[in-house]
């Protein structure tokens, strides 16, 4: 698979953006799963195999998402350095940032994490999404099976992926709580907030990339 993205315009900038985008997105993770109320579907997901493996958050992250992007490759996808780059820094991250943070707390403090983790989130998911570099390979999934399968929209199957790996996550022992339902409800608005402010333009030449950030942006995309 050729990767996606053309540096040529203001690489600096969006090579900037990307990693700060992916390295928050990491934080915010950890955040998350700090204040014990409830995780993102793939989050709940990925704690269930964590426990049922004994292995690291972030390592089945990374493991999950290396398996995600091979689904690509009969979906015709082709990933972008953003693409690569969530696989392996989000997981680094978001397992290092655990190791700092201790777990438990008031009540009150795990709801300022859960807060705090949700807009966090939602920038992060701006900022990677829009250095357009690639989408997340969970995005490059659900945008792929859309455009092999023209009849299934979006919302339909980012829907039944998201209730999927929510469910094998809960009955793996994942947290679901009202941080699940939070997510779910702010995400789509935080990141259409966020995403004009920090969105590098297209050059005329970068036409093509333009309509994989769209295709992966939440704010974009007619999905729940």
């Amino acid at each position: 698979m050729a990767l996606i993205g053309n540096l040529r315009e203001r690489p600096v900038r969006r090579l900037s953006q990307l990693y700060a985008g992916l390295v928050l997105y990491g934080v915010s993770m950890a955040l998350m799963v700090r204040s014990q109320l409830g995780l993102d579907p793939w989050d709940v997901f990925h704690q269930g195999l964590s426990e049922l493996t004994g292995l690291s958050f972030g390592t089945v992250t990374i493991g999950v998402g290396a398996l995600v992007l091979l689904l690509w490759i009969p979906l015709r996808q082709r990933p972008g350095l953003g693409t690569v780059s969530n696989v392996v820094v989000v997981g680094l991250v978001v397992d290092a940032t655990l190791a700092l943070l201790p777990a438990g707390g008031p009540l009150g403090v795990r709801i300022a994490l859960l807060i705090t983790g949700i807009v966090a989130n939602g920038a992060a998911t701006a900022l990677y999404l829009g250095a357009r570099l690639g989408p997340g390979p969970r995005d490059g999934l659900m945008t792929g099976f859309v455009a092999r399968r023209p009849r299934f929209s979006v919302r339909l199957v980012r829907t039944a992926i998201e209730v999927t790996v929510l469910a094998l996550g809960w009955l793996l022992g994942g947290t679901v709580g009202v941080g699940t339902v939070a997510y779910a409800l702010a995400i789509g608005p935080l990141a259409q907030f966020f995403i004009p402010l920090v969105a590098v333009p297209p050059a005329k030449a970068d036409a093509d990339d333009e309509s994989t950030v769209t295709a992966g942006d939440p704010s974009r995309a007619p999905a729940a």
